[in-house]
């Protein structure tokens, strides 16, 4: 599944994205003293990099760059990226060391969700009308079938730095995984950069490693719907000093026909909106590619699928909300992810 929108390179397409509200004030100024925050634009998103060091060490250009060149690479805005160069090609091209580890990342995610993960689903996404360009009509089932044979991430192979499609009209869209490595590879900067304590934010995606100087956590707010369906709230506060957090939901974004919602979130199988009960997925990994590839898949799994899925994996966690069977808001995690609660959450059931 992919990200994308008019005005947004990386923001998510199938799935849309949650921001992650960052508390980390402080009430004593001394503690302020070697906290630095970076923030810009970037791949057609905010950014915001926090980091404690006795000097701001970490110039904004060198983001800016690091970004933009990634940028460079896999996005389908630049009509010279590598990516555009893909799509517009009849077998393939040599890509670059970036756009091979997010593709591995990708091929393996789909083999692993059956194909609810899928980078080549754009061209089904904005047959929906969530592209970049406005529709006439929704498709139908004879629309559906023709695009689908140019749909499946078995039609692509990669094969060292050459990556192969089965047939021309094979496009991809790497943004529902790409900004998690835009993380990690800003994340991976700063570690080099001999930065011990960071929090990296892309569009809502995180990435956390280190203590606040004070030696607590990092506290993250999971924001999503309030139980009346009204303006979100944060839900939950976690507190974490290692690893990434990333999230999707569908409550935020869709298209309405006649009394009928349609969502955003395409599954790539079937070519039609999906309609599940999960309204957004918050998923805990090591590194923010992998909670940013996972979270759209598991976003459209059912509930129990969705929980039996993480709860196979010791590398991943995960709060969900759902709508129960009467259309109620309700939300679960798995124990892992309970023990992120700060204290005073620690009463969730």
């Amino acid at each position: 599944m992919s990200k994308t929108s008019t005005t947004n390179t990386w923001q998510k397409l199938s799935f849309s994205l949650f921001m992650l509200c960052l508390f980390c004030s402080f009430s004593e100024p001394s503690l302020e003293e070697d906290k630095h925050r970076i923030t810009g634009y970037a791949q057609g998103t905010s950014y915001q990099i926090t980091y404690y060091s006795p000097l701001p060490s970490i110039r904004k250009e060198s983001i800016d760059s690091l970004l933009a060149g990634i940028d460079s690479s896999m996005s389908i805005y630049k009509p010279y990226s590598l990516i555009s160069q893909f799509n517009n090609s009849e077998k393939g091209i040599s890509i670059d060391a970036d756009f091979r580890k997010v593709i591995e990342k990708s091929l393996q995610i789909a083999q692993e969700t059956e194909g609810l993960f899928d980078v080549t689903v754009g061209p089904l996404v904005e047959a929906w009308g969530f592209g970049h360009e406005a529709i006439t009509h929704y498709p139908d089932s004879l629309e559906i079938a023709a695009i689908k044979k140019c749909i499946g991430y078995t039609k692509l192979k990669l094969k060292g730095n050459f990556l192969h499609k089965a047939r021309p009209c094979v496009k991809i869209d790497v943004n529902g995984i790409a900004q998690g490595y835009s993380v990690d590879k800003v994340a991976n900067y700063l570690v080099e950069k001999g930065i011990k304590s960071f929090i990296v934010e892309i569009g809502g995606e995180l990435r956390i490693h280190g203590k606040k100087k004070d030696g607590s956590a990092m506290k993250i707010g999971i924001e999503g719907p309030a139980e009346n369906n009204d303006e979100p709230i944060i839900r939950h506060v976690v507190a974490l000093s290692q690893g990434a957090i990333t999230t999707s939901g569908n409550y935020r974004k869709f298209k309405q026909n006649g009394s009928k919602k349609i969502s955003h979130l395409i599954d790539p199988r079937t070519g039609f909106p999906l309609d599940n009960e999960l309204i957004s997925v918050t998923l805990y990994a090591e590194n923010a590619i992998t909670a940013d590839g996972y979270d759209n898949a598991v976003m459209a799994m059912s509930l129990t699928d969705a929980l039996n899925f993480v709860t196979k994996r010791p590398s991943l966690e995960a709060y969900i909300i759902y709508h129960d069977q009467q259309g109620n808001v309700r939300d679960t995690m798995t124990n892992g992810f309970k023990q992120f609660l700060v204290e005073e959450d620690k009463g969730y059931r």
